[in-house]
């Protein structure tokens, strides 16, 4: 299933069973962790439901408690109560049904408050005239058990806080370390993939893409794992706890509250689509601002040189306003749509307080129920327009875990053949026995090409540019498989040759050399560690590249910066000789290693260059024929066809192709 991945935009379902399982499997080995995480969360929002109901117990038991019907009975009753003139008055919330049954003929009282004086009256009268006038001191006895109540209820509240604030603490950390183990075996999954895949891959798709895989979309995941999943499930949680809560004190109320649910799904809904298109939008325009971005920051040089500054300008200008008309467009969708359910919100809490009130003060229910109902319904608003606007990061996680996925499944692999050979040391024969090779298919690129290179023999392929001599490099050093014929190492077909073995015996030194960021030792070492300093510095005396890195501030351990700006050509390709004789391969390929470089530095590289070949299969690719007259044997390519073979001297006196070349070529140097 090799395919590119060009067209990465298009977002799919907000839900996607088949991905999500792919996903949970990543967390599995942390399920453990999750588990712990969606525990505590459950914890969690049973403590931030409890902190209400803790409130409305304090305002119906204990504030508003000195209104509740007591129990007149004599002081020997057996019951707690206060003693007041002779009398004891026991609460008849206090007790017990059974409790209530047996003082169901002791009268019943309660206090009521007239202006600033406090009354002990009956129940059913409640005239004051008849009721026993109580001082402060009195009320305060009355009050006592309520401000003991308060203080333990306030003691309750505030461990309520604090296991709430540990609880989520302890949640955060076990989710954001699970979610970044999850993502961080994603990124290496990713990363270990495209390393596997064939160089063909990279022709055919933009690394900047690649990059947005391994970065973008895996962050997107991330926030997915701790914005989304987890908090749904909480967002679920209390959208249960508070309807069953509601349910149990008051039903007739709870569905009051709860018919404003279906408009807000409804306008949700409509937000829904409104956004996701915006959405999709926004991030479509995004990545072509970042591809214009990547390309003009590039080539800065030709657009200077060229003095189309202005020009990149406008165009970028144009992107960039795209982008902004967008945005604005999402902010009037958001600007509609939070304000279209505070309204809704504002109009469920007018007619809970309507209707609550109305039932309270036809003491129907109590204050703190209504009260309760307030906090509830505030709290039941918030998980329904959460999960609303979380729905463009599921759907964005979703179309990112399809790219990753679709990129982990990219089977576009040179895969080593079913009957691997080990060679137990290469001598460095290679043999090509008709060749055929295509980039894309029935494109031939090189046409039944055949050949020999016997160990230790030096080989030059010459040619025009596109007649096939990068190719059978890359052919060599397996890259790109090829369609017919069979490429041999010491007798053994390089397909049936592990893939690390054949790479380790190849040393390949290019024009465009490539410096890794680190030290000039970093970059001849490439992290074998098998490579001490030593042996660095040895090669690099070997190859005549000590006397540059010594005049280095650092020397051996002076930093380089990317692509090894700071260097010269010449000091590159030095420091690539270096490299390749530091791992002693068997077989050695330069790739126009001696081009665009100065005079003296060219006399350093030939010398290099003799020392590097010495005992070994060399194979040159090099338009100035001047530097490979020396080789064993010369190929000359034509449009993918081999049409001279032999040494210089022989290939001259055919006066053929190569005579052409080599006469056209010196008379230009001339």
């Amino acid at each position: 299933m090799s395919k590119n991945i060009k067209n990465e935009e298009v977002m799919g379902k907000a839900y996607d069973a088949r991905l999500m399982k792919r996903l949970l499997e990543y967390a599995k080995p942390y399920w453990k962790l999750l588990l712990t995480s969606l525990l505590l969360l459950g914890i969690i929002t049973a403590l931030e439901l409890l902190n209400p109901y803790l409130l409305k117990i304090t305002i119906d038991v204990y504030i508003n408690g000195y209104k509740k019907p007591m129990y007149e009975t004599s002081l020997d009753t057996p019951y707690t109560g206060i003693e007041y003139q002779n009398k004891k008055y026991i609460r008849k919330t206090s007790l017990d049904s059974d409790e209530q049954l047996e003082l169901k003929d002791a009268p019943l009282k309660k206090i009521i408050k007239d202006n600033k004086d406090y009354y002990i009256v009956d129940v059913e009268d409640g005239s004051i005239l008849k009721g026993d006038s109580l001082d402060r001191n009195d009320y305060l006895r009355f009050r006592q058990g309520d401000i003991s109540g308060i203080n333990k209820i306030s003691i309750v509240f505030f461990l309520v806080i604090l296991f709430t604030f540990i609880f989520n603490y302890i949640q955060t950390i076990i989710l954001n370390y699970t979610s970044q183990k999850i993502i961080f075996n994603i990124r290496e999954d990713l990363f270990n993939h495209i390393q596997s895949l064939s160089i063909g891959f990279f022709d055919k798709n933009p690394i900047g893409r690649l990059l947005t895989r391994v970065t973008n979309d895996t962050e997107t995941l991330n926030e997915m794992y701790t914005s989304v999943l987890i908090t749904l499930f909480k967002d679920l949680l209390m959208l249960v706890g508070i309807a069953f809560v509601m349910l149990k004190m008051d039903y007739k109320l709870a569905l009051l509250s709860f018919s404003l649910v279906p408009l807000i799904l409804i306008i949700s809904m409509i937000f829904r689509g409104r956004i996701r298109v915006l959405y999709r939008r926004s991030r479509a325009q995004l990545a072509i601002i970042n591809s214009s971005l990547n390309e003009n920051i590039t080539g800065i040089r030709t657009i200077q040189i060229f003095n189309k500054q202005k020009k990149v300008s406008n165009s970028f200008d144009t992107l960039n306003n795209n982008h902004l008309e967008t945005q604005k467009k999402e902010i009037k969708t958001y600007a509609i749509f939070r304000p279209s359910i505070e309204i809704i919100r504002s109009i469920g809490m007018a007619s809970l307080i309507y209707f609550g009130g109305g039932k309270v003060i036809s003491n129907a229910i109590e204050f703190g129920v209504l009260f309760i109902f307030i906090d509830y319904l505030q709290k039941f608003f918030a998980p329904i327009i959460d999960l609303t606007e979380k729905y463009n990061i599921l759907q964005s996680a979703m179309a990112s875990s399809e790219r990753i996925f679709n990129l982990l499944d990219n089977d576009d692999i040179i895969e080593s053949g079913e009957n691997l050979q080990m060679i137990e040391e290469v001598k460095g024969k290679i043999e090509f026995k008709n060749v055929w090779f295509a980039y894309v298919e029935n494109d031939w690129v090189l046409k039944d090409i055949s050949f020999v290179i016997n160990p230790g023999e030096a080989i030059a392929f010459v040619g025009a540019t596109g007649a096939g001599k990068s190719s059978i490099i890359n052919l060599i050093t397996r890259f790109y498989d090829i369609q017919k014929g069979e490429i041999l190492l010491d007798g053994v077909n390089i397909k049936n040759i592990d893939k690390f073995q054949l790479r380790k015996n190849i040393g390949v030194v290019l024009q465009d050399v490539f410096v890794f960021t680190g030290t000039i030792e970093d970059n001849i070492r490439l992290n074998n560690k098998n490579i001490d300093q030593d042996q660095v510095v040895e090669v690099a005396k070997f190859v005549n590249a000590h006397n540059f890195i010594c005049k280095l501030p650092l020397q051996y351990k002076e930093p380089v910066m990317e692509r090894g700006s700071t260097l010269s050509s010449g000091e590159r390709q030095l420091l690539a000789f270096a490299r390749t004789l530091a791992h002693d391969p068997k077989i050695l390929i330069l790739d126009e290693a001696t081009s665009n470089i100065d005079t003296e530095t060219e006399l350093l590289i030939q010398d290099a260059l003799v020392k590097l070949i010495e005992g070994r299969t060399t194979i040159a690719v090099a338009h100035r024929l001047s530097t490979i007259q020396h080789a064993d044997k010369i190929i000359v390519l034509s449009k993918g066809k081999i049409v001279e073979m032999g040494n210089h001297q022989e290939l001259l006196k055919k006066e053929a192709m190569y005579y052409d070349l080599y006469k056209l070529q010196y008379s230009q140097e001339v």
